[in-house]
């Protein structure tokens, strides 16, 4: 009978666990929840980890996991395989990511204006996208890139024809120093402020300012279905980019004291270029990353992206429910 009395015992032990809150969880402790990033961390993402430092996804009964991505493709497929809970994404990946038939719905943008544009190593040589003519740049190959390319050079009256596109990659800041290329796509906030860092003089065509509307490049994605879940973590989030917002440094702080092999003079640059371009604020003065619905904001860039090939015009109408409404 000793078998009986065992598991009698667990049968014991079980209904003990269970009124312990089930699997020894104590009742209220925090949820755990994963957040995986759209790159690397750097400054863009300050107000994440002030959140986090400041204890606010924690107040918000949320055990938050900050996780970088192993390549821009990841926060896709973490979310859809339910590996992550929350993404930041680029709103191009995660436009592809909806028309491909995958779930997910945008819920908040942190970064309220592009980043992307074409930057050229001489300045006094290319003065505007019209000087581009018969020059060669280079692209990542991202698809999003020659969206970016089009748009700046159609402003300025040159066919995407008649310039030399070659793919270099990520190597821009290398191949812009070296002369490799006369431009190339890349982002002001990243590769712009390297190159100045570097003495290296530059032009920068900002896509929002030549031809393209301003539209917001970072959201946060979660699948669908689970908006209402989301609620806590954006207070968390919003109270995050405030006190960016208020104190950049302190901030930026909490960003080098998380991922201490950051340097600190690159993402002070890459700070700067973004506050002072008010990046993170959905109007003219700052503020908070807001609760996407506005059809100025996407809707721009869903007509925007249509237009140049990025998703096709067929596949809109379910993209655009991927946004949630406030």
């Amino acid at each position: 009978m000793r078998w009986v009395a065992a598991l009698l015992a667990a049968a014991l032990l079980t209904a003990a666990l269970v009124g312990c809150g089930g699997g020894g969880a104590e009742p209220g402790a925090p949820k755990g929840a994963t957040l995986v990033l759209d790159f690397q961390p750097n400054a863009v993402h300050s107000g994440i980890y002030a959140a986090q430092a400041n204890g606010d996804f924690a107040d918000e009964g949320i055990d938050l996991h900050i996780q970088e991505p192993s390549s821009t493709a990841d926060s896709a497929k973490l979310l859809e395989t339910g590996r992550a809970d929350f993404a930041v994404m680029d709103i191009n990946d995660f436009g592809i990511a909806r028309e491909r038939g995958l779930d997910l719905v945008a819920i908040a943008a942190i970064v309220q204006r592009p980043l992307a544009s074409v930057i050229v190593r001489d300045p006094n040589e290319i003065r505007t996208p019209a000087d581009l003519a018969g020059k060669t740049i280079g692209v990542t190959g991202v698809p999003s890139d020659d969206a970016v390319l089009d748009t700046v050079l159609r402003s300025g009256g040159v066919d995407p024809s008649d310039v030399h596109k070659v793919t270099i990659g990520f190597n821009a800041v290398a191949d812009l120093a070296a002369g490799k290329v006369d431009a190339a796509t890349a982002f002001w906030n990243a590769e712009g402020v390297e190159l100045q860092q570097r003495g290296i003089p530059v032009r920068e065509f900002r896509v929002d300012q030549f031809g393209a509307p301003r539209y917001p490049e970072l959201v946060v994605a979660t699948r669908a279905g689970s908006e209402q879940k989301a609620s806590d973590f954006l207070d968390a989030l919003q109270r995050g980019y405030r006190a960016l917002g208020q104190n950049p440094q302190s901030a930026l702080g909490d960003l080098l004291g998380a991922v201490p092999d950051l340097d600190r003079a690159s993402q002070e640059g890459q700070l700067h270029a973004l506050t002072s371009a008010q990046a993170f604020s959905a109007g003219n003065e700052g503020g908070p990353p807001t609760a996407m619905g506005s059809l100025r904001s996407y809707g721009a860039w869903l007509t925007w992206a249509t237009q140049h090939g990025l998703v096709s015009k067929s596949d809109a109408g379910q993209i655009k429910a991927g946004f949630a409404q406030p």
